[in-house]
Protein backbone atom coordinates (compact mmCIF):
# COMPACT_ATOMS: atom_id res chain seq x y z
CA UNK A 1 0.00 0.00 0.00
CA UNK A 2 2.95 2.47 -0.39
CA UNK A 3 1.99 3.62 -3.47
CA UNK A 4 -0.79 5.96 -2.92
CA UNK A 5 -1.79 6.32 -6.75
CA UNK A 6 -2.38 1.99 -6.81
CA UNK A 7 -5.67 0.98 -7.74
CA UNK A 8 -5.76 -0.62 -4.65
CA UNK A 9 -5.14 2.23 -3.13
CA UNK A 10 -7.98 3.89 -4.61
CA UNK A 11 -10.04 0.90 -3.13
CA UNK A 12 -8.96 1.17 -0.13
CA UNK A 13 -9.16 5.09 0.57
CA UNK A 14 -13.00 5.00 -0.63
CA UNK A 15 -14.20 2.32 1.15
CA UNK A 16 -12.37 3.96 4.43
CA UNK A 17 -15.11 7.02 3.23
CA UNK A 18 -17.68 4.66 3.03
CA UNK A 19 -16.84 2.85 6.44
CA UNK A 20 -16.84 6.53 8.65
CA UNK A 21 -20.17 7.68 6.69
CA UNK A 22 -21.30 3.50 8.19
CA UNK A 23 -19.72 4.57 11.44
CA UNK A 24 -22.02 7.42 11.62
CA UNK A 25 -25.18 5.73 11.14
CA UNK A 26 -24.76 3.08 13.29
CA UNK A 27 -24.70 5.76 16.08
CA UNK A 28 -27.56 7.31 14.66
CA UNK A 29 -29.63 4.39 14.71
CA UNK A 30 -28.55 3.18 18.56
CA UNK A 31 -29.79 6.84 19.03
CA UNK A 32 -33.20 6.17 16.95
CA UNK A 33 -33.41 3.18 19.47
CA UNK A 34 -32.70 4.33 22.67
CA UNK A 35 -32.55 8.76 23.14
CA UNK A 36 -34.75 9.80 20.53
CA UNK A 37 -37.65 11.64 21.38
CA UNK A 38 -40.89 9.97 19.74
CA UNK A 39 -42.04 13.01 17.77
CA UNK A 40 -38.51 12.91 15.78
CA UNK A 41 -38.73 9.81 14.21
CA UNK A 42 -39.90 11.23 10.82
CA UNK A 43 -37.19 13.51 10.58
CA UNK A 44 -34.39 11.10 11.51
CA UNK A 45 -35.91 8.62 9.07
CA UNK A 46 -35.67 11.10 5.92
CA UNK A 47 -31.88 11.87 7.68
CA UNK A 48 -30.80 7.88 7.24
CA UNK A 49 -32.77 7.15 3.75
CA UNK A 50 -30.49 10.05 2.93
CA UNK A 51 -27.43 8.61 4.14
CA UNK A 52 -28.32 5.39 3.11
CA UNK A 53 -28.21 6.44 -0.52
CA UNK A 54 -24.94 8.40 -0.49
CA UNK A 55 -23.28 5.40 1.07
CA UNK A 56 -25.29 3.23 -1.88
CA UNK A 57 -23.60 5.75 -4.63
CA UNK A 58 -20.55 5.23 -2.93
CA UNK A 59 -20.66 1.35 -3.22
CA UNK A 60 -21.90 2.33 -6.87
CA UNK A 61 -19.32 4.49 -7.97
CA UNK A 62 -18.49 2.79 -11.69
CA UNK A 63 -14.67 3.64 -10.56
CA UNK A 64 -14.44 0.45 -8.49
CA UNK A 65 -15.21 -1.74 -11.14
CA UNK A 66 -12.06 -0.19 -13.01
CA UNK A 67 -10.22 -0.17 -9.47
CA UNK A 68 -11.31 -3.99 -9.21
CA UNK A 69 -10.21 -5.07 -12.73
CA UNK A 70 -6.82 -3.44 -11.72
CA UNK A 71 -6.52 -5.40 -8.54
CA UNK A 72 -7.51 -8.58 -8.87
CA UNK A 73 -4.73 -10.10 -10.83
CA UNK A 74 -2.18 -8.13 -8.64
CA UNK A 75 0.20 -10.84 -7.23
CA UNK A 76 1.87 -8.11 -5.15
CA UNK A 77 -0.91 -7.72 -2.30
CA UNK A 78 -0.75 -9.80 0.63
CA UNK A 79 -3.43 -12.67 1.80
CA UNK A 80 -5.55 -9.70 3.79
CA UNK A 81 -5.55 -6.74 0.88
CA UNK A 82 -6.57 -10.29 -1.54
CA UNK A 83 -9.01 -10.76 0.93
CA UNK A 84 -10.48 -7.21 1.11
CA UNK A 85 -10.33 -7.07 -3.05
CA UNK A 86 -12.51 -10.43 -2.98
CA UNK A 87 -15.28 -8.82 -0.41
CA UNK A 88 -14.92 -5.53 -2.32
CA UNK A 89 -16.01 -7.15 -5.33
CA UNK A 90 -18.77 -9.13 -3.50
CA UNK A 91 -20.96 -5.66 -2.37
CA UNK A 92 -19.84 -4.08 -5.40
CA UNK A 93 -21.54 -6.68 -7.97
CA UNK A 94 -24.43 -6.56 -5.26
CA UNK A 95 -24.96 -3.17 -4.41
CA UNK A 96 -24.86 -2.37 -8.41
CA UNK A 97 -28.05 -3.95 -9.19
CA UNK A 98 -30.08 -2.09 -6.48
CA UNK A 99 -31.22 1.64 -8.13
CA UNK A 100 -30.28 3.95 -5.37
CA UNK A 101 -34.35 5.00 -5.25
CA UNK A 102 -35.01 1.46 -4.12
CA UNK A 103 -32.68 0.95 -1.54
CA UNK A 104 -33.45 5.26 -0.18
CA UNK A 105 -37.21 3.93 0.02
CA UNK A 106 -36.31 0.90 1.26
CA UNK A 107 -34.67 2.43 3.84
CA UNK A 108 -37.04 5.03 4.75
CA UNK A 109 -39.78 2.49 4.67
CA UNK A 110 -38.32 0.05 6.97
CA UNK A 111 -37.52 3.20 9.43
CA UNK A 112 -41.16 4.26 9.51
CA UNK A 113 -42.67 0.32 9.67
CA UNK A 114 -40.45 -0.18 12.59
CA UNK A 115 -41.51 3.07 14.44
CA UNK A 116 -44.92 2.05 14.44
CA UNK A 117 -44.44 -1.64 14.85
CA UNK A 118 -43.22 -0.24 18.76
CA UNK A 119 -46.88 0.82 18.89
CA UNK A 120 -48.76 -1.62 17.52
CA UNK A 121 -47.43 -4.72 19.19
CA UNK A 122 -47.72 -2.60 22.48
CA UNK A 123 -51.28 -2.35 21.52
CA UNK A 124 -51.75 -5.99 19.96
CA UNK A 125 -52.97 -4.21 16.58
CA UNK A 126 -51.93 -6.46 13.77
CA UNK A 127 -54.93 -4.62 11.66
CA UNK A 128 -52.45 -1.54 11.31
CA UNK A 129 -49.25 -3.18 11.00
CA UNK A 130 -50.70 -5.10 7.90
CA UNK A 131 -50.82 -2.45 5.40
CA UNK A 132 -46.99 -1.00 6.65
CA UNK A 133 -45.60 -4.54 6.84
CA UNK A 134 -47.64 -5.55 3.38
CA UNK A 135 -45.75 -2.47 1.24
CA UNK A 136 -42.47 -3.17 3.13
CA UNK A 137 -42.47 -6.46 1.94
CA UNK A 138 -43.34 -5.47 -1.71
CA UNK A 139 -40.09 -3.53 -1.75
CA UNK A 140 -37.85 -6.40 -0.35
CA UNK A 141 -39.35 -8.85 -2.48
CA UNK A 142 -38.50 -5.92 -5.09
CA UNK A 143 -34.62 -6.05 -3.73
CA UNK A 144 -34.76 -9.94 -3.61
CA UNK A 145 -35.95 -11.03 -7.01
CA UNK A 146 -33.58 -8.24 -8.63
CA UNK A 147 -30.59 -9.73 -6.53
CA UNK A 148 -31.69 -12.86 -7.57
CA UNK A 149 -31.75 -12.90 -10.85
CA UNK A 150 -28.00 -11.73 -10.47
CA UNK A 151 -26.81 -14.52 -8.69
CA UNK A 152 -28.70 -17.02 -9.98
CA UNK A 153 -30.43 -18.08 -7.22
CA UNK A 154 -34.57 -17.72 -5.67
CA UNK A 155 -35.21 -14.49 -3.95
CA UNK A 156 -35.10 -15.57 -0.60
CA UNK A 157 -31.51 -16.95 -0.95
CA UNK A 158 -30.58 -14.04 -2.25
CA UNK A 159 -31.50 -12.03 0.92
CA UNK A 160 -29.85 -14.96 2.63
CA UNK A 161 -26.47 -14.54 1.05
CA UNK A 162 -26.31 -10.99 2.25
CA UNK A 163 -26.12 -12.48 6.04
CA UNK A 164 -24.48 -15.49 5.60
CA UNK A 165 -22.75 -15.93 2.40
CA UNK A 166 -22.63 -19.21 0.58
CA UNK A 167 -25.46 -20.70 2.23
CA UNK A 168 -28.77 -21.66 0.74
CA UNK A 169 -32.03 -22.08 2.16
CA UNK A 170 -31.82 -26.03 0.84
CA UNK A 171 -28.27 -26.17 3.35
CA UNK A 172 -30.29 -24.75 6.31
CA UNK A 173 -33.26 -26.92 5.54
CA UNK A 174 -31.06 -30.01 5.65
CA UNK A 175 -29.40 -29.15 8.84
CA UNK A 176 -32.70 -28.09 10.55
CA UNK A 177 -34.58 -31.28 9.44
CA UNK A 178 -31.96 -33.07 12.06
CA UNK A 179 -33.57 -30.58 15.03
CA UNK A 180 -37.15 -30.81 13.98
CA UNK A 181 -36.42 -34.81 14.05
CA UNK A 182 -34.20 -34.42 17.26
CA UNK A 183 -35.53 -31.94 19.63
CA UNK A 184 -39.70 -32.69 19.91
CA UNK A 185 -39.35 -35.36 21.82
CA UNK A 186 -35.93 -34.52 23.43
CA UNK A 187 -37.95 -31.43 24.83
CA UNK A 188 -40.91 -33.72 26.57
CA UNK A 189 -38.39 -36.01 27.75
CA UNK A 190 -36.50 -32.89 29.64
CA UNK A 191 -39.67 -31.29 30.69
CA UNK A 192 -40.71 -34.35 32.39
CA UNK A 193 -37.39 -34.99 34.23
CA UNK A 194 -37.42 -31.51 35.51
CA UNK A 195 -40.77 -31.57 36.56
CA UNK A 196 -39.63 -34.26 39.16
CA UNK A 197 -37.48 -31.32 40.86
CA UNK A 198 -38.80 -28.02 39.96
CA UNK A 199 -36.90 -24.78 40.69
CA UNK A 200 -38.10 -22.62 43.37
CA UNK A 201 -39.23 -19.19 41.52
CA UNK A 202 -37.63 -15.81 42.73
CA UNK A 203 -40.23 -13.49 43.33
CA UNK A 204 -39.56 -9.80 42.68
CA UNK A 205 -39.67 -7.11 42.51
CA UNK A 206 -36.23 -6.40 41.42
CA UNK A 207 -34.96 -2.87 40.96
CA UNK A 208 -33.56 -1.72 37.74
CA UNK A 209 -30.57 0.09 39.69
CA UNK A 210 -30.06 -3.35 41.02
CA UNK A 211 -30.20 -4.96 37.50
CA UNK A 212 -28.18 -2.82 36.23
CA UNK A 213 -25.55 -2.70 38.36
CA UNK A 214 -25.56 -6.50 38.51
CA UNK A 215 -25.48 -6.26 34.30
CA UNK A 216 -22.70 -3.90 34.43
CA UNK A 217 -19.88 -6.31 36.97
CA UNK A 218 -20.78 -9.17 34.75
CA UNK A 219 -20.17 -7.10 31.74
CA UNK A 220 -16.53 -5.93 33.50
CA UNK A 221 -15.86 -9.62 33.76
CA UNK A 222 -16.20 -10.26 30.52
CA UNK A 223 -13.72 -8.38 29.21
CA UNK A 224 -16.41 -5.51 27.50
CA UNK A 225 -14.27 -1.97 26.89
CA UNK A 226 -16.18 0.39 28.74
CA UNK A 227 -13.73 3.42 27.38
CA UNK A 228 -15.32 2.23 24.17
CA UNK A 229 -18.68 1.11 24.68
CA UNK A 230 -21.80 1.82 26.89
CA UNK A 231 -24.78 -0.01 28.15
CA UNK A 232 -28.66 1.94 27.90
CA UNK A 233 -31.96 0.77 27.14
CA UNK A 234 -34.13 -0.30 24.28
CA UNK A 235 -37.51 -1.89 23.00
CA UNK A 236 -35.25 -4.91 21.79
CA UNK A 237 -32.42 -5.66 22.93
CA UNK A 238 -29.10 -5.09 20.25
CA UNK A 239 -25.93 -4.77 20.02
CA UNK A 240 -24.77 -1.75 17.51
CA UNK A 241 -22.30 1.03 17.32
CA UNK A 242 -18.88 0.41 15.83
CA UNK A 243 -15.67 -1.80 16.70
CA UNK A 244 -14.58 1.13 19.07
CA UNK A 245 -17.89 3.20 19.96
CA UNK A 246 -19.78 -0.17 20.72
CA UNK A 247 -23.53 0.14 22.11
CA UNK A 248 -25.25 -2.29 23.83
CA UNK A 249 -28.99 -2.23 25.38
CA UNK A 250 -31.32 -4.52 27.37
CA UNK A 251 -34.71 -4.16 28.63
CA UNK A 252 -35.79 -4.63 32.02
CA UNK A 253 -38.44 -6.44 33.99
CA UNK A 254 -39.24 -5.97 37.62
CA UNK A 255 -40.73 -9.24 37.80
CA UNK A 256 -37.84 -10.86 36.81
CA UNK A 257 -33.69 -9.98 36.54
CA UNK A 258 -32.83 -13.35 34.69
CA UNK A 259 -34.14 -11.43 31.31
CA UNK A 260 -32.03 -8.42 31.33
CA UNK A 261 -29.03 -9.94 32.66
CA UNK A 262 -29.00 -12.72 29.88
CA UNK A 263 -29.68 -9.95 27.63
CA UNK A 264 -26.87 -7.95 29.11
CA UNK A 265 -24.56 -11.44 28.56
CA UNK A 266 -25.74 -11.89 25.15
CA UNK A 267 -25.11 -8.45 23.67
CA UNK A 268 -21.89 -8.60 25.02
CA UNK A 269 -20.87 -11.58 23.30
CA UNK A 270 -21.64 -9.31 20.36
CA UNK A 271 -19.52 -6.42 21.53
CA UNK A 272 -16.44 -8.39 22.77
CA UNK A 273 -16.69 -9.76 18.75
CA UNK A 274 -17.00 -6.04 17.65
CA UNK A 275 -14.04 -4.91 19.98
CA UNK A 276 -12.23 -8.01 18.80
CA UNK A 277 -11.97 -7.43 15.20
CA UNK A 278 -8.50 -6.38 12.98
CA UNK A 279 -7.90 -2.66 14.24
CA UNK A 280 -5.69 -2.09 11.00
CA UNK A 281 -8.37 -3.31 9.12
CA UNK A 282 -11.37 -0.62 10.30
CA UNK A 283 -13.47 0.61 7.55
CA UNK A 284 -12.60 -2.02 5.25
CA UNK A 285 -15.07 -5.18 4.34
CA UNK A 286 -12.27 -7.76 4.96
CA UNK A 287 -11.36 -5.95 9.16
CA UNK A 288 -15.64 -6.73 9.28
CA UNK A 289 -17.66 -9.70 11.19
CA UNK A 290 -17.54 -12.48 8.50
CA UNK A 291 -21.25 -13.25 8.66
CA UNK A 292 -24.76 -12.54 11.23
CA UNK A 293 -24.24 -16.32 11.96
CA UNK A 294 -21.04 -16.24 13.41
CA UNK A 295 -22.04 -13.21 15.47
CA UNK A 296 -24.61 -14.83 16.70
CA UNK A 297 -22.44 -17.54 17.80
CA UNK A 298 -20.00 -15.26 19.71
CA UNK A 299 -23.63 -13.97 21.68
CA UNK A 300 -24.46 -17.46 22.53
CA UNK A 301 -21.38 -18.99 23.23
CA UNK A 302 -21.10 -16.52 26.09
CA UNK A 303 -25.03 -16.42 27.10
CA UNK A 304 -26.06 -20.18 26.63
CA UNK A 305 -22.41 -22.19 26.53
CA UNK A 306 -20.24 -20.06 29.19
CA UNK A 307 -22.87 -18.26 31.42
CA UNK A 308 -25.31 -20.92 32.12
CA UNK A 309 -22.58 -23.35 32.82
CA UNK A 310 -22.75 -24.78 36.37
CA UNK A 311 -18.85 -23.28 37.04
CA UNK A 312 -20.34 -19.83 36.22
CA UNK A 313 -23.51 -19.73 37.84
CA UNK A 314 -22.17 -20.84 41.32
CA UNK A 315 -19.54 -18.00 40.50
CA UNK A 316 -22.26 -15.57 40.12
CA UNK A 317 -24.95 -16.90 43.31
CA UNK A 318 -23.11 -14.88 45.62
CA UNK A 319 -23.59 -11.27 43.71
CA UNK A 320 -27.22 -12.65 43.06
CA UNK A 321 -27.83 -12.92 46.31
CA UNK A 322 -26.27 -9.98 47.80
CA UNK A 323 -27.99 -7.60 44.82
CA UNK A 324 -31.67 -9.34 45.15
CA UNK A 325 -31.69 -11.39 48.46
CA UNK A 326 -31.67 -9.49 51.44
CA UNK A 327 -32.51 -10.64 54.53
CA UNK A 328 -33.75 -14.00 52.41
CA UNK A 329 -30.07 -15.44 50.97
CA UNK A 330 -30.17 -18.42 53.06
CA UNK A 331 -33.45 -19.23 51.62
CA UNK A 332 -33.29 -22.58 49.23
CA UNK A 333 -34.79 -20.58 46.39
CA UNK A 334 -31.52 -18.48 46.17
CA UNK A 335 -29.08 -21.41 46.78
CA UNK A 336 -26.70 -21.89 43.82
CA UNK A 337 -28.11 -25.43 43.34
CA UNK A 338 -31.73 -23.40 42.54
CA UNK A 339 -30.42 -20.62 40.46
CA UNK A 340 -28.89 -23.36 38.41
CA UNK A 341 -32.18 -24.97 37.95
CA UNK A 342 -34.04 -22.12 36.80
CA UNK A 343 -31.58 -20.82 34.29
CA UNK A 344 -31.98 -24.07 32.74
CA UNK A 345 -35.29 -24.80 32.87
CA UNK A 346 -36.50 -25.96 30.00
CA UNK A 347 -40.06 -25.26 29.02
CA UNK A 348 -42.77 -24.42 25.96
CA UNK A 349 -42.93 -20.63 25.58
CA UNK A 350 -44.10 -17.62 23.21
CA UNK A 351 -41.69 -15.64 23.19
CA UNK A 352 -38.29 -16.20 21.39
CA UNK A 353 -35.86 -14.17 22.92
CA UNK A 354 -36.99 -15.71 26.50
CA UNK A 355 -36.82 -19.06 25.04
CA UNK A 356 -34.23 -22.04 26.97
CA UNK A 357 -31.96 -23.21 24.84
CA UNK A 358 -33.82 -26.29 23.33
CA UNK A 359 -37.12 -24.56 22.84
CA UNK A 360 -35.12 -21.61 20.78
CA UNK A 361 -34.53 -23.43 17.44
CA UNK A 362 -37.99 -24.29 17.05
CA UNK A 363 -38.45 -20.57 17.18
CA UNK A 364 -36.65 -20.12 14.71
CA UNK A 365 -37.72 -22.92 12.24
CA UNK A 366 -41.02 -21.06 12.31
CA UNK A 367 -39.34 -17.52 11.25
CA UNK A 368 -37.06 -19.58 8.77
CA UNK A 369 -39.84 -20.76 7.02
CA UNK A 370 -42.69 -18.19 6.94
CA UNK A 371 -40.16 -15.29 5.47
CA UNK A 372 -38.43 -17.95 2.76
CA UNK A 373 -41.99 -18.72 1.90
CA UNK A 374 -43.24 -15.27 2.38
CA UNK A 375 -39.98 -13.23 0.21
CA UNK A 376 -40.24 -16.17 -2.51
CA UNK A 377 -44.12 -15.42 -2.96
CA UNK A 378 -45.57 -18.46 -1.68
CA UNK A 379 -47.69 -16.77 0.78
CA UNK A 380 -48.90 -13.01 1.93
CA UNK A 381 -48.27 -10.88 4.70
CA UNK A 382 -52.55 -11.18 5.38
CA UNK A 383 -51.46 -14.95 5.77
CA UNK A 384 -49.03 -14.77 8.65
CA UNK A 385 -51.04 -14.66 12.21
CA UNK A 386 -52.80 -18.17 10.78
CA UNK A 387 -49.78 -19.84 10.12
CA UNK A 388 -47.82 -18.60 13.11
CA UNK A 389 -50.67 -20.34 14.92
CA UNK A 390 -50.82 -23.40 12.90
CA UNK A 391 -46.71 -23.88 13.11
CA UNK A 392 -46.35 -23.10 16.68
CA UNK A 393 -49.17 -25.53 17.67
CA UNK A 394 -47.13 -28.30 15.71
CA UNK A 395 -43.77 -27.39 16.98
CA UNK A 396 -44.44 -25.76 20.52
CA UNK A 397 -47.78 -27.14 21.40
CA UNK A 398 -49.07 -22.99 21.88
CA UNK A 399 -51.68 -21.10 20.08
CA UNK A 400 -51.00 -17.75 19.82
CA UNK A 401 -54.73 -16.97 17.94
CA UNK A 402 -56.07 -13.44 18.78
CA UNK A 403 -52.26 -12.39 20.26
CA UNK A 404 -50.27 -10.92 18.30
CA UNK A 405 -47.95 -9.37 21.28
CA UNK A 406 -46.43 -12.44 22.02
CA UNK A 407 -46.95 -13.80 18.08
CA UNK A 408 -45.84 -12.59 15.04
CA UNK A 409 -45.78 -9.34 16.56
CA UNK A 410 -43.05 -10.02 18.55
CA UNK A 411 -40.36 -9.65 16.56
CA UNK A 412 -38.47 -6.18 15.48
CA UNK A 413 -36.57 -8.56 12.17
CA UNK A 414 -39.49 -8.32 10.11
CA UNK A 415 -41.00 -4.40 10.90
CA UNK A 416 -37.67 -3.45 9.99
CA UNK A 417 -37.01 -5.28 6.78
CA UNK A 418 -34.59 -7.85 7.66
CA UNK A 419 -35.73 -10.54 5.70
CA UNK A 420 -32.84 -13.46 5.87
CA UNK A 421 -31.69 -12.84 9.21
CA UNK A 422 -33.45 -15.63 11.06
CA UNK A 423 -31.70 -18.80 10.62
CA UNK A 424 -28.85 -16.98 11.65
CA UNK A 425 -29.40 -17.83 15.27
CA UNK A 426 -29.74 -21.44 15.26
CA UNK A 427 -26.92 -22.01 12.57
CA UNK A 428 -24.73 -19.31 15.56
CA UNK A 429 -26.20 -21.81 18.23
CA UNK A 430 -24.28 -24.71 16.41
CA UNK A 431 -21.07 -22.79 16.04
CA UNK A 432 -21.21 -21.77 19.21
CA UNK A 433 -21.71 -24.91 20.54
CA UNK A 434 -18.91 -26.33 18.46
CA UNK A 435 -16.20 -23.74 19.27
CA UNK A 436 -16.76 -23.88 23.27
CA UNK A 437 -16.48 -27.78 22.82
CA UNK A 438 -12.90 -27.15 20.77
CA UNK A 439 -11.74 -24.28 23.58
CA UNK A 440 -12.76 -25.62 26.55
CA UNK A 441 -10.66 -29.39 25.26
CA UNK A 442 -7.97 -27.60 23.68
CA UNK A 443 -7.25 -25.21 26.51
CA UNK A 444 -8.36 -26.66 30.01
CA UNK A 445 -8.04 -23.83 32.54
CA UNK A 446 -11.17 -21.69 30.54
CA UNK A 447 -13.84 -23.36 32.73
CA UNK A 448 -12.07 -23.32 35.63
CA UNK A 449 -11.25 -19.24 35.30
CA UNK A 450 -15.19 -18.71 34.41
CA UNK A 451 -15.78 -20.24 37.89
CA UNK A 452 -13.39 -17.07 39.49
CA UNK A 453 -15.44 -14.69 37.01
CA UNK A 454 -12.15 -14.72 34.38
CA UNK A 455 -13.06 -14.72 31.21
CA UNK A 456 -9.81 -13.68 29.71
CA UNK A 457 -8.75 -17.37 28.88
CA UNK A 458 -11.92 -17.58 26.16
CA UNK A 459 -11.78 -14.20 24.93
CA UNK A 460 -8.02 -14.56 23.97
CA UNK A 461 -8.90 -17.86 22.26
CA UNK A 462 -11.81 -16.86 20.68
CA UNK A 463 -9.54 -13.60 19.78
CA UNK A 464 -7.27 -15.68 17.89
CA UNK A 465 -9.38 -18.05 16.00
CA UNK A 466 -12.50 -15.67 15.35
CA UNK A 467 -12.30 -12.43 16.35
CA UNK A 468 -8.95 -11.32 14.82
CA UNK A 469 -9.68 -12.55 11.66
CA UNK A 470 -12.52 -10.73 10.33
CA UNK A 471 -13.23 -11.68 7.22
CA UNK A 472 -10.16 -12.68 5.91
CA UNK A 473 -11.75 -16.39 5.03
CA UNK A 474 -14.98 -18.28 4.46
CA UNK A 475 -17.53 -18.50 7.45
CA UNK A 476 -16.47 -22.73 6.46
CA UNK A 477 -12.75 -22.30 6.58
CA UNK A 478 -13.07 -20.10 9.93
CA UNK A 479 -14.19 -22.82 11.37
CA UNK A 480 -11.98 -25.68 9.91
CA UNK A 481 -9.15 -23.64 11.76
CA UNK A 482 -10.63 -23.46 14.79
CA UNK A 483 -12.29 -26.56 15.21
CA UNK A 484 -10.87 -29.08 12.42
CA UNK A 485 -14.31 -29.63 10.94
CA UNK A 486 -16.76 -27.29 8.79
CA UNK A 487 -19.92 -27.01 10.94
CA UNK A 488 -21.42 -29.98 12.19
CA UNK A 489 -25.10 -29.68 14.17
CA UNK A 490 -23.64 -32.76 16.39
CA UNK A 491 -21.87 -30.71 18.85
CA UNK A 492 -24.98 -28.56 19.90
CA UNK A 493 -27.30 -31.93 19.78
CA UNK A 494 -24.26 -33.77 21.81
CA UNK A 495 -24.21 -30.69 24.23
CA UNK A 496 -28.21 -30.41 24.64
CA UNK A 497 -28.31 -34.57 25.49
CA UNK A 498 -25.12 -33.66 28.01
CA UNK A 499 -26.36 -30.57 29.66
CA UNK A 500 -30.11 -31.74 30.29
CA UNK A 501 -30.24 -35.59 30.49
CA UNK A 502 -26.87 -37.19 31.69
CA UNK A 503 -26.13 -35.77 35.00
Amino acid sequence: MKNNNSAYQQLHDHFDKIGELENIAEIAYWDEATMMPEGSGETRGKSLATLSGVIHELKTDPKIGVWLSKSEGNNSLDPWQKANVFEIRRIFDECSVIPVALAKELEQRSFQSEQAWRNYRADNDWSSMLPLLSSLVDLVREKAKTLGDVKGTNPYDALLDQYEPGMTSESIDQEFAKLKHFLPDFIEEVIKTQDRNKPKDLTGPFEVNKQRALGLQVMKSMGFDFDKGRLDVSHHPFCGGTPDDTRITTRYNEDSFEESLMGVIHETGHALYEQGLPTSWRNQPVGLARSMALHESQSLLMEMQACRSKEFLEFLTPSIQDTFAGDNAKDLSWSSENIQRLYLKVERGFIRVDADEATYPMHIILRFEMERDLINGDIEVKDIPELWDDKMLAYLGLTTKGNYRDGCLQDVHWPSGLFGYFPSYTIGAMTAAQLFRTATQSQSDILSAIGEGNFSPLVSWLNNHIHSRGSSVSFDQLLIDATGEPLNSTHFIEHLKSRYLEK
